[in-house]
This record gives C-alpha cells, structure tokens and sequence, in this order.
C-alpha cells in the first residue's frame, strides 16, 4: 500500500520519512514516491494492506545500481495481542526504460536477482538500507 496512506499516525510517519532519509543519505540525487500505485480498480486489487511501499527514482540511471527506479515493499505483521506493528521484511524491484530488471527479497539469502544486477558495491549499500530500513520499524 502507498506509504503515503500507511501514514496513519505520527510514530507511522516519522518512520516512513527516517526511511527516506536514510535512503537520500545513500543516494541524495535520488527523488522519492510515498505513492507508487497508481488510484485505480486494477491496482488496487494488487496493493497489500500489511506493507508500505515506497519509490524512489534518479534522475538518470543510477550505473551502480543499473536501474532508473526501485520499488521498495516493507513488510509488517501486526502483533494480535500486544498490537506491536513490526517490520518482517522488505521486497524490492528495479526497474528501468525495458521494465523490471531485478529483484531482491530480505527474506532468506538477501541475494539479488535479475537479468540485469547491480554492482556489488550498490548492492551492499542497497542491503545496509534494508538493514537499517528494519531496524527502524523494529525499534521502539
């Protein structure tokens, strides 16, 4: 679900913009998207209401990444009995003019895959992100 709907409350806000934050510190060139959906019946058949997704796009193609735009889903699982709202992990997709051009999950191996992957330095910044990313929802 947009980031920009997710925002519910300040504590929900204030993570989503440290979240940017963090990302604009890696790659200040970047602009961000907290509403990468598209409002229409076909995406919003699509949107899943337990993450927060939000876009980032630069302003060419970024050559250490070798994407345009990159799609990050932030996955949360609300605890039933405490209500605790935490992160249990994050997709994320880069695309650029010929469309998707790789993937990357926090769920298992951390690996990237693609027909088109990052260099290893932009993949290990790309992984830091998420690291800290995580640990921003999972911190109280």
């Amino acid at each position: 679900m947009n980031a920009a709907e997710q925002a519910r409350n300040v504590e929900l806000a204030t993570k989503i913009a440290t979240v940017v934050n963090l990302f604009k510190e890696i790659y200040p060139a970047a602009g961000s998207d907290l509403k990468p959906w598209l409002n229409n019946s076909d995406t919003r058949r699509l949107l899943d209401p337990d993450s927060i997704d939000i876009g980032f796009h630069f302003p060419g193609v970024s050559w250490r990444l070798k994407v345009r735009s990159i799609l990050f889903q932030i996955r949360l699982y609300e605890d039933p009995v405490d209500q605790d709202l935490r992160a249990i992990g994050i997709e994320a997709c880069g695309h650029d003019f010929k469309g998707e051009r790789w993937r990357f999950s926090t769920v298992e191996s951390w690996q990237f895959f693609g027909d088109k992957l990052p260099m290893e330095d932009g993949s290990e910044k790309l992984r830091q992100f998420c690291r800290q990313a995580l640990e921003v929802f999972n911190n109280k």
